[in-house]
Formats: C-alpha cells, structure tokens, sequence
C-alpha cells in the first residue's frame, strides 16, 4: 500500500518534492455533472443557455479556466504550475444532465489532475450561481478524474 506523499515521517503536511523527477508531458481531464430541475433547463434551453448575468455556458467555462489557472493557491499544498492548455467543454446529456469537462496539460515534474478537478467544479459552481435564481434544487454531482496520463502511472477511468 501506497503512504500519503503529502505526510512527512512524522506525519507532518509537506509540499512533495519534485525537482528530481523528470520534466515530461502531463495530461489529466476531470467531469462535473450539474442536475437541474426539468423546468429550469427548459427555460435555460428556450433562452439560448442566456440569463441576465450573461452566457451560463461561456462564463463557467472561463470561471474554470481561471480557477485551473489558480489551484496553487487555492489548495495548499498544490505546486503552483504554469498551464500550458486549459479547455472546458459543456454540453446536455441524454439525462438531461449538464456535463462539464475540463482538461488541463503541462511539461512539468508534477501532474495536472488536481487543476482538471478545480477546473470542472468551479465551472459547475459557476453555473449553480447563475441558475439559482431560478431555483436552488440545483445538484454538482460526480466530479471525478477521468484520465491522467504522464508520470508513474497513467490512470483511465472505466
């Protein structure tokens, strides 16, 4: 079994250090999946997924990108990284669900999987702010990694 790379051995939290692994690509997407009430994505869906604060769609996508951009500070012992590529794509699913994916990639010694995570469920949270005006029966479900590859070992969800 795996310890926790965030523990010393003494238990206390730590930073892990990276500056001897090697620099190599790193690719990690993350899914949040929003649950809407029926009559509130209808709405949003008659109104072209627009609302007074503006584009639900495009405002939680530059929110994650931001919030990606940012997750060094946000979760502390996090390596503040420099993105190379951040992308967020939104679309309704056949449930009726609205579905967030965010991607991230980097050259670097550490991976991106933290920054796909913060991405989606800040682009999530995003549109929770913009929808609930209409309703607070509004649930940020299922954020999980989906895929990592780069570093030690890959990961595919299946």
């Amino acid at each position: 079994m795996n310890e926790f790379s965030h523990l010393d051995e003494m238990g206390k939290p730590r930073m892990v250090d990276v500056s001897e692994k090697n620099i190599s690509l790193r690719t990690a997407t993350a899914r949040s999946i929003v649950s809407l009430p029926l009559d509130v994505l209808n709405k949003l869906e008659s109104d072209q997924f627009q609302t007074k604060k503006g584009s639900v769609f495009q405002t939680a996508i530059i929110a994650g990108i931001m919030a990606a951009k940012r997750t060094g500070s946000l979760i502390p012992l996090c390596h503040p990284l420099a993105l190379e590529n951040c992308e967020i794509e939104i679309h309704v699913n056949d449930q009726r669900e609205i579905v967030i994916e965010c991607s991230a990639t980097i050259k670097a010694r550490t991976g991106v999987e933290m920054e796909a995570l913060v991405g989606c469920t800040m682009a999530a949270l995003t549109v929770y702010d913009m929808c609930k005006s209409l309703s607070h029966d509004i649930k940020i479900r299922e954020t999980e990694l989906i895929e990592k590859k780069g570093g030690k070992n890959d990961f595919t969800r299946t």
